[in-house]
């Protein structure tokens, strides 16, 4: 008999799960539905002193004192947390951990990171941050759950519960990091998406095939996927089809990712145009790649994608996509720039923003470069760091360009900072010239970012020049080596090229 131990997100308990865990003891389950301490009926007990080891010995706690061998683990948005802590003391007692609608915590991240109310992420983030609080982050108001959550299909008499049942969320259990000994690594898994809130099992192919490499992890047989075409709280918005789903991934079914185990992660694919070395020169986390000419020369700084895992090598500077575009720069007669930036996380934006600042001031001190001619090429994600530079052109700042670029954040992202939204920057972009390359069979809800800021740059008549690549996937610069890719390619230097000697 399958035994579920069901732990809810933020503010909630175990009364949230009622309705589906009526359903899977109908089914034959055994069911445990787990009120973490200061939450619903165990508010009473909260302190200053409740966190995240609180919440994990709550779990490990009731895995102790249950007779089932083996247990399904279900951690709903922050619970992840402290089901991902306890499954890492008890890894024998359990059969397999189930993702619902949460992110992928590591060891030594915070829940913190993923909170999508803003407000309470800059509250907590400074130090005294949980003392403001009152060492509590209170209850959300009647209109502001969609904040934490998509709403969508929750009847009122559910937003009705969670208003009257909800109770404040105790700040060290957001703030205190998850630690984990890597016990837990070949338990199977299941993450199970709700598809109201933007993410799907397409975006997770997308990420593992062409987007940050720590994300080639899911193509494994232990990992499982389900779609739930509801929002966040699945078990009060649809608990007949939660339940069949938790039953299924309990089974072992479910959506499986592939790639070849031989496939050459996308990092290291080559890039589309076959372009011979040029002189490079490091400078810190900057390496000019250098033209064969005399005095000042125009700069283009290529500025990658993510997040990228801070421990990965090559890092992005040395990857084949942007070596080759820096490269190619320099075979038509500038200097191409390559550049490692902070974007290793999601709330990492701010920090990878002031990165970029400071390695276009560094290159445009460099003698060799007409610092009055400064180009800035953006790619995937990376995109939302084109933000600043349009919302105020500097004068010397001749064109931004992007390739298959994110230009707000898509849903289910709301860990990224508000202020990166190139859909409204471009409002104010004036004259700017932006070269846009867009993949044709790119991801949908990074397409959707790039329509929303078309129609935003038309509304302004923005300097917009797009370029499209029909049968291109994300990445199709070293994903897909056929003409088209390469004639985009060119085709978009060209253009930037022509703006810099302008």
């Amino acid at each position: 008999m399958t035994a579920f131990v069901l732990v809810s997100g933020p503010f909630t308990g175990g009364w949230i799960w009622r309705e589906t865990a009526e359903r899977l003891r109908g089914s034959g389950a055994e069911v445990h539905p787990l009120t973490l301490t200061g939450l619903g009926e165990r508010q009473h007990l909260a302190g200053p002193g409740t966190d995240l080891e609180t919440h994990i010995e709550d779990v490990v706690q009731l895995i102790d004192h249950l007779d089932a061998p083996e247990l399904v683990l279900v951690g709903h948005d922050y619970a992840i947390h402290p089901v991902l802590g306890a499954a890492d003391r008890r890894p024998e007692r359990i059969s397999r951990v189930v993702h619902l609608d949460a992110g992928l915590p590591q060891d030594g991240d915070a829940a913190l990171a993923l909170v999508p109310d803003q407000e309470v992420r800059e509250r907590l983030m400074r130090p005294d941050g949980p003392a403001e609080h009152n060492w509590r982050i209170p209850v959300p108001q009647p209109d502001e759950w969609q904040r934490w959550g998509s709403t969508a299909g929750l009847p009122a008499e559910a937003l009705a519960q969670l208003d009257r049942y909800a109770a404040p969320q105790p700040s060290g259990t957001l703030v205190q990091p998850l630690r984990l000994t890597g016990r837990l690594a070949g338990l199977p898994t299941t993450g199970v998406f709700c598809t109201a809130g933007g993410v799907t099992i397409a975006t997770v192919e997308t990420l593992v095939r062409s987007g940050p490499p720590q994300f080639r992890a899911l193509a494994n047989p232990r990992v499982s996927f389900f779609e739930i075409a509801t929002g966040h709280w699945p078990m009060l918005s649809d608990p007949d089809e939660l339940a069949t789903v938790l039953l299924r991934a309990a089974a072992g079914e479910g959506h499986r990712i592939t790639a070849s185990g031989d496939e050459e992660p996308f990092y290291l694919k080559p890039f589309v145009l076959d372009v011979p070395e040029r002189p490079r020169e490091r400078i810190g986390s900057v390496d000019l790649h250098l033209p064969d000419a005399d005095g000042p020369r125009p700069a283009v700084v290529f500025v990658h994608g993510g997040p990228v895992a801070a421990e990965l090598r090559p890092t992005p500077r040395d990857w084949p996509v942007y070596t080759g575009h820096a490269r190619y720069a320099a075979s038509r007669g500038v200097v191409g720039v390559t550049v490692d930036h902070g974007l290793h996380d999601l709330t990492d934006y701010a920090q990878a923003a002031e990165d970029i600042a400071a390695a276009v001031e560094l290159v445009r001190a460099d003698p060799r470069v007409d610092a009055d001619r400064i180009a800035l090429w953006f790619f995937s994600a990376g995109g939302l760091l084109a933000t600043d530079w349009l919302a105020a052109p500097p004068s010397w700042l001749r064109c931004v360009a992007a390739n298959y670029p994110v230009l707000a954040p898509p849903p289910g992202w709301s860990a990224v900072d508000a202020r990166f939204r190139p859909v409204a920057a471009v409002r104010t972009a004036g004259d700017l010239p932006i070269v846009l390359t867009r993949a044709g069979l790119e991801h949908a809800e990074f397409a959707g970012t790039v329509e929303e800021f078309l129609a935003a740059a038309k509304a302004v008549d923005a300097r917009i020049e797009t370029i499209d690549v029909a049968a291109g996937h994300h990445g199709f610069d070293a994903a897909d080596h056929m003409d088209d890719s390469r004639h985009a390619v060119a085709a978009a230097h060209d253009a930037v090229l022509a703006h810099l000697q302008a």
